[in-house]
């Protein structure tokens, strides 16, 4: 057994057009999977595959918006027409809004629980039905740093973070017996579109980089190790973590 190979899997992600979400998919599909990726960008995601297709697999790509369930539904269809199974999700699909707590309007609260949380749900309650008849799969949720530690202006993303760290271990649970494993990446401050922001900032980049014990932020090459091994066969008695990527900050 190949524990880092992938060769002959298929793998979802979710976000996959950009940030964590492309360097995810793109470290899958150099371990041999074929990947499906969906985002709000169709030249984001046209990107990616070409990218993927570089390592000689498959891809396949939809413009999903992770808030409509029947839209995931259908695009997990379709994969598994083409396919014949899903072995692998990562639910990488995620956005923020850095208001102060008293500031947050109702519309904000909903637009990142919707994204970041019930996405999750949604994703998932398509694919581990495939899964449960395989009686094998992997999931991965993108959970961070905020899902332990607070951050000022950050309630609502904390409070999808943490709810994303809470559901991993739910679903480890529920589908241990289905040969189902869950579990999270938690990472640090990664320079991203979403970030990009905060990394304009020196004074606060300088900051982050007094916390972080390895005294650098992250690069997202540097989730790329931890995502194939939750996806692979080395991870087969690990389920129900939260794996943080962050320098050492939570553990400092």
């Amino acid at each position: 057994m190949k524990l880092f190979d992938l060769s002959g899997k298929t793998a979802l992600v979710t976000g996959g057009g950009r940030g964590i979400g492309r360097s995810i998919a793109l470290a899958l599909a150099e371990a041999g999977a074929n990947v499906a990726i969906t985002s709000r960008t169709e030249s984001e995601l046209q990107s990616v595959t070409n990218e993927i297709s570089t390592f000689s697999r498959k891809a396949y790509y939809s413009t999903v918006d992770v808030r409509n369930k029947e839209a995931i539904h259908s695009f997990v269809e379709e994969v598994v027409e083409q396919e014949g199974k899903i072995d692998i999700l990562v639910n990488g699909a995620g956005t923020n809004k850095r208001i102060p707590f008293l500031e947050l309007s109702e519309e904000d609260w909903n637009l990142v629980m919707d994204i970041n949380l019930k996405s999750v749900l949604f994703a998932s309650q398509a694919v581990i039905p495939y899964m449960q008849k395989q009686k094998n799969g992997k999931i991965i949720n993108i959970a961070s740093l905020t899902s332990e530690i607070g951050f000022n202006n950050m309630a609502v993303y904390g409070a999808s973070k943490g709810g994303v760290s809470q559901l991993t271990k739910a679903l480890a649970v529920e589908f241990a017996n289905d040969g189902i494993l869950t579990n999270a990446i938690g990472p640090g401050y990664f320079k991203t579109e979403m970030t990009k922001v905060l990394f304009e900032n020196q004074d606060k980049v300088e900051w982050m980089k007094s916390r972080i014990p390895l005294k650098r932020t992250g690069n997202v090459e540097d989730l790329q190790g931890t995502a194939v091994f939750l996806a692979s066969n080395a991870s087969n008695y690990l389920t129900g973590q939260t794996i943080y990527v962050d320098g050492g900050w939570l553990i400092s």
